[in-house]
């Protein structure tokens, strides 16, 4: 309200637009809930009110959701705190104004879900709480509970499983008494007091006999009209989310006296998200059988039941079944309708705002001629501004109006900015130790006790701790760094150019110092003791974002983290700079342009990653160390673009420096000897390369194109365990690439598992050549067969849409075995002639060997291959290949 009339003063026409109110604090969430259970109580209490009609709309559910950490779960224990007792109920909420009584059950789903019982622990805990306040069995009810359990749970008793479960608690040992009185009640109605000790079933199939009879007695203690079914259904979890109809019915014919009015908070709603809706289908169906029983529900989205989309996955929808949980009509106003649009509004966001929310509510925060005053250019910028915090788009229609006072008509440039105000308030009840913690960990995404201490320079914790806890500070246990700054209030903090402690560049420079070297720390430590890749990730995210935008020399443990980032070739997005951002002025520059480059070349073409690597190594800015790692994977882009020459003399160069990659630079030789018919120089290298220079994947590749693919296949095989015995998840799933491919021509049964495990393994991997190199294989696996030449063309374009022509000859080689299993000469004929256009440079020129070989064509072979056997040995065995292969799909030659 202050809000309001804040605006009601800003202008001398303040008629000439209207102000509506945009929050509410927990006073006004605590209305809403005195509301709902107001309107509730009374028609609970109205005589047309039938608790076994189950085709009126329900309106017994009231909604908080809102991103995770603003205080749902606080707001839903004050709120059962508040309807306990009055002590408990915060003075500005006021006094109810019902006298009937009320009976709060909270109920924690994130408990239930990792439980493992869900839906048993739900309606335990509401029967539970009902045991405390009534005192008494609830005989339909309990019988069919009863009846469920010694089903469900035979041998169990359910003293145990509550004490087991948790649930125990002073009416722990109520329920069982209140279930044995309940069966006793039920035995003594029927006449037959000996069932009182007898299995459930016999007494279930006694009373369902004197429903089905209308037994007077029998009816008066447990009538409800679907009583009989439900107790002859199987007494599985489909049957006990129905039995809340029992406890319904026997809740509403309580006397006067000993009535109660549950209401169940259910919290943490996220955590029922399943792909099938399961467990929110029979929370939907408690709901829903339990009328006379007002449910809270707090989570992260909107309750969808109101959705007609979802019809058939839940078992009520749509806004007939859920007026209350309806969305306003879109077509209902001009102007976008708040998310409690109505008296009957159900859902109510709390806490920070979606980007939708932000837009609609600044589009009816201000409105005039039932037109948002606001624009929409204005409204994103203020949301993009805001991450969401309320009171930053409160400040934003604040500057709106100052601007529009002074007739300039504001422009979404006026909202590109951060509010003194917001800081302000967010500093005023910190204390001076706090505030220079606060602005030491606005300079990290995401920080723990010690990396926020460390980087605030302080020698102990408490004040991080302390910091931690405040509202401004999100956590998410199970995140590497759990605490992070809400976006705003960082973005404020690091603009700050009002407060009287602020600090000067000198200071944000030494805090960005200790941060570095504090994240370095962390990730050397823990490297000693157990390698993590996503703490190395992390931490050069952070690390290398320091460096860049606060100019830091020393680069020191980044350069290390570079190496171990870039060897196994797993390429997480690194997000630095943009592709088209400013060229690189400092090392730390050249260090962020240098890993995004490498990285971002499995989603760009080759020739860019070749161009923005040279224009980095000839900006001289680069560590000498990284400078070999520039000039390798240059090479490694012109390997893949077919550049050979280019590539050999890059990789000359980092093998000459005998530097950190010079074993991979060695193998890069070995295989450019291989891809220019050199076999014996690339076999003689084999020995020297060692696990570093991959010698199994070389030694593989020589094998498998002389078709010795059980050599080939033994050669991958043993590249593959090193990789697991070095935890190297890159080379790993190279190797079994590079399997699939030997396998795939001499055994395409085998070929599918071993391509289903590269898959397998390829799943998270940005490695953008070895899954082309895959599809591939598949078509190799699947050589003889139809529509094989389809797929060939549309994995062209992909192969040069990616920047990598070598995979081309590669293509073309699988589409020559193809023709060659199915006896197409002029097919195959054609397939050769590109072959040989492809490798007139001589590089990959023993492939057109190949293929000719496949289908007994008669050609001179290249003069620029060496092989390790003779050229008749190397043809004999590929023929052999293809006449396997008919044999495996008895095509005729």
């Amino acid at each position: 309200m202050a809000d309001n009339l804040r605006a009601l003063f800003s202008s001398n026409d303040p008629s000439a637009f209207e102000v509506s109110e945009a929050f509410t604090d927990r006073h006004g969430q605590w209305v809403a809930v005195a509301a709902a259970l107001e309107e509730h109580l009374r028609r609970i209490a109205s005589g047309s009110f039938d608790v076994e009609d189950l085709e009126v709309p329900r309106r017994n559910v009231l909604v908080f959701h809102g991103v995770g950490g603003v205080g749902k779960s606080t707001l839903l224990r004050k709120v059962e705190a508040a309807l306990t007792t009055a002590e408990h109920r915060p003075e500005q909420w006021g006094a109810p104004t019902w006298t009937e009584r009320v009976l709060p059950i909270r109920i924690d789903l994130s408990r239930a879900a990792s439980a493992g019982s869900d839906f048993e622990r739900v309606i335990l805990t509401i029967r539970l709480a009902l045991a405390g306040a009534l005192g008494r069995p609830l005989p339909s009810f309990d019988v069919a509970l009863r009846h469920y359990w010694e089903h469900v749970h035979p041998g169990e008793p359910l003293e145990e499983y509550v004490r087991r479960s948790g649930l125990a608690g002073r009416f722990a040992n109520m329920l069982p008494q209140q279930l044995r009185a309940g069966v006793g009640e039920v035995a003594a109605a029927l006449a037959l007091p000996g069932l009182v000790g007898s299995a459930a079933g016999q007494l279930t199939s006694a009373l369902v006999q004197a429903l089905r009879e209308r037994q007077e007695r029998a009816q008066a203690l447990a009538g409800a009209t679907r009583t009989a079914a439900l107790l002859e259904a199987t007494p599985d979890l489909e049957a006990l989310s129905y039995y809340p109809h029992l406890l319904a019915w026997d809740l509403n014919r309580l006397p006067a006296k000993k009535s109660v009015v549950p209401v169940v908070l259910l919290d943490t709603f996220e955590e029922t998200a399943d792909r099938h809706r399961d467990f929110e289908r029979l929370l939907q169906r408690l709901v829903w059988l339990m009328p006379n029983v007002l449910f809270v529900i707090g989570g992260r989205s909107r309750l969808q039941w109101a959705d007609p989309a979802l019809h058939g996955q839940l078992d009520w929808t749509g806004p007939a079944a859920w007026p209350g949980l309806a969305a306003a009509s879109a077509s209902s106003l001009t102007a976008p309708q708040p998310r409690t649009a109505g008296s009957g509004a159900r859902q109510h966001l709390i806490g920070d705002l979606s980007p939708e929310d932000c837009e609609a509510h600044l589009a009816r925060r201000l409105v005039q001629d039932g037109q948002p005053l606001i624009n929409a250019d204005i409204r994103d910028a203020i949301t993009a501004r805001s991450h969401g915090l309320p009171l930053h788009l409160d400040l934003a229609v604040s500057r709106f109006l100052e601007i529009r006072r002074t007739g300039r008509t504001p422009t979404p440039d006026d909202f590109d900015c951060t509010f003194p105000a917001l800081l302000a308030r967010t500093l005023s009840d910190l204390t001076a130790e706090e505030r220079h913690l606060l602005r030491s960990v606005s300079l990290l995404d995401a920080f723990d006790l010690d990396l926020a201490t460390k980087t605030a320079g302080l020698t102990h914790q408490a004040p991080a701790r302390r910091l931690a806890e405040r509202p401004l500070v999100t956590e998410n246990t199970y995140a590497l760094w759990p605490y992070h700054l809400h976006r705003a209030i960082r973005s404020a903090v690091r603009e700050d150019e009002h407060s009287d402690d602020r600090w000067t560049n000198a200071d944000w420079h030494q805090a960005a110092t200790r941060a570095l070297a504090a994240l370095g720390d962390q990730w050397t430590n823990a490297a000693a003791l157990a390698p993590s890749r996503i703490l190395l990730v992390a931490c050069l995210r952070q690390g290398l974002r320091l460096a860049r935008d606060h100019r830091l020399t020393g680069l020191g443990w980044l350069i290390d983290a570079a190496f171990v980032y870039t060897d196994d070739s797993v390429w997480e997005p690194l997000a630095l700079p943009t592709p088209n951002g400013p060229a690189p002025d400092t090392p730390a520059d050249a260090v962020a342009e240098l890993l995004t480059a490498i990285a971002r070349r499995q989603h760009e073409h080759r020739q860019h990653t070749a161009d923005r690597l040279t224009a980095i190594l000839d900006t001289g800015l680069l560590p000498s160390e990284l400078t070999e790692m520039a000039l390798y994977y240059r090479a490694k882009a012109h390997k893949d673009l077919s550049q050979n020459d280019a590539a050999r003399t890059g990789m000359q160069q980092v093998a000459d420096t005998g530097g950190r990659l010079a074993p991979k630079a060695r193998r890069g030789l070995a295989n450019l000897a291989r891809l220019a018919g050199d076999f014996p120089t690339a076999l003689a290298a084999v020995p020297t390369l060692g696990w570093e220079g991959r010698h199994h994947r070389v030694l593989g590749d020589i094998h498998w194109s002389h078709a010795h693919t059980a050599q080939a296949i033994a050669a991958f095989e043993a590249g593959r365990v090193e990789a697991e015995q070095h935890g190297a998840a890159g080379e790993r799933v190279m190797t079994q690439v590079r399997l699939a491919l030997a396998v795939s021509f001499a055994d395409p049964d085998r070929a599918d598992d071993e391509l289903a495990l590269a898959h397998q393994l390829l799943d998270g991997l940005d490695q953008r050549a070895n899954t082309l190199l895959a599809h591939i294989v598949a078509l190799i696996k699947d050589a003889g067969t139809p529509g094989v030449t389809d797929r060939a063309q549309n994995l062209h374009t992909d192969i040069d849409n990616a920047g990598l022509p070598y995979l081309i000859r590669f293509l073309e080689l699988g589409l020559a075995f193809h023709h060659a299993v199915r006896g197409a000469g002029d097919d195959l004929a054609a397939t050769v002639e590109r072959l040989n256009s492809l490798t007139a440079d001589g590089d990959f020129a023993y492939f057109t060997d190949i293929a000719a070989a496949m289908g007994d064509i008669s050609r001179t072979p290249s003069p620029h291959v060496r092989w390790l056997t003779s050229h008749g040995a190397v043809e004999e065995g590929w023929r052999t290949l293809v006449t396997a292969r008919r044999a495996h799909l008895n095509t005729p030659s």
